[in-house]
């Protein structure tokens, strides 16, 4: 691959999705695109960014960009947010959502579906009183081949393993074949729709707790504060924004108060950015 179609191939993934692939990231441009490649019957890397500069807006593109798109996830990641969850954040939202008694909660990197499944979970095991609520969970992704597996809700047995233990999977999963599917009752808790960050967020309701872990340490400064502010727009002033344990809103976004709980962080809205 010359140096050429690796400036071409990083200038291309940012503009589409916001990701800064750093110049030391040589080597998983190639290993990933050489994967798809020969997934394509192409003869080469060289052969498929050819085709990708010679017909920009194909096919070929989406999978250029989903192949380099990271979709690292497994059930309860990090323990510390599902417990801040379930011992601070919920109850605090649950009380103040008491007339209302409607919750909407946004997983802003879906991937194939272990965070919000998580957080279905969660609510499904721990507060019990939900049952008469109106509660959303939306779950959204760039990529359209991780939806799709997440909507199907089969995870094969590693990816089960991983997170999750033998009482919530027996709970709320049902053997399949190669592996587990997510019973029915907690599948429709979710909805999953394709949503890229960097491009309009078409019908996103007001927020009451945003979820967006992982994803700004991939990202630009520009774009990291774009998203903090439009995020800052959709969250309800009393709600909350769970980020990465390695990302924060400092230096980015001033309208958001930093709040530590035992074990993770969280962002509460502030007074409205300046103009």
């Amino acid at each position: 691959m010359t140096a050429d179609d690796y400036v071409y191939v990083r200038a291309l993934v940012e503009r589409h999705t916001g990701i800064v692939l750093e110049a030391d990231k040589a080597y998983l441009i190639e290993a990933r695109l050489g994967t798809l490649a020969r997934r394509q019957g192409l003869p080469s890397l060289e052969a498929l960014v050819t085709q990708l500069r010679q017909s920009p807006g194909d096919a070929l593109q989406p999978l250029v960009l989903e192949a380099l798109t990271t979709q690292e996830t497994s059930f309860f990641r990090d323990g510390h947010p599902f417990a801040a969850l379930r011992q601070t954040i919920l109850p605090a939202l649950l009380a103040s959502r008491e007339t209302t008694r409607r919750l909407v909660i946004w997983c802003g990197a879906a991937s194939t579906g272990q965070e919000p499944y998580s957080v279905a979970m969660l609510l499904r095991e721990h507060f019990p009183q939900l049952a008469g609520w109106q509660v959303r969970i939306i779950a959204t992704d760039f990529s359209e081949a991780a939806l799709n597996r997440a909507r199907a809700g089969h995870f094969n047995p590693t990816e089960a393993g991983r997170g999750l233990d033998e009482r919530l999977r027996a709970r709320h999963f049902h053997a399949a074949a190669d592996g587990w599917r997510i019973r029915e009752e907690l599948r429709r808790m979710v909805e999953f729709r394709r949503l890229n960050l960097i491009e309009p967020w078409t019908d996103l309701p007001e927020l009451d707790l945003v979820l967006l872990r992982n994803v700004l340490i991939y990202l630009g400064t520009e774009t990291k504060k774009g998203i903090l502010r439009r995020i800052h727009r959709q969250l309800r002033p009393d709600g909350f924004l769970l980020l990465g344990a390695a990302e924060t809103t400092m230096n980015l976004e001033a309208a958001f108060a930093v709040t530590h709980l035992e074990g993770t962080t969280c962002y509460r809205p502030g007074p409205p950015p300046a103009a």
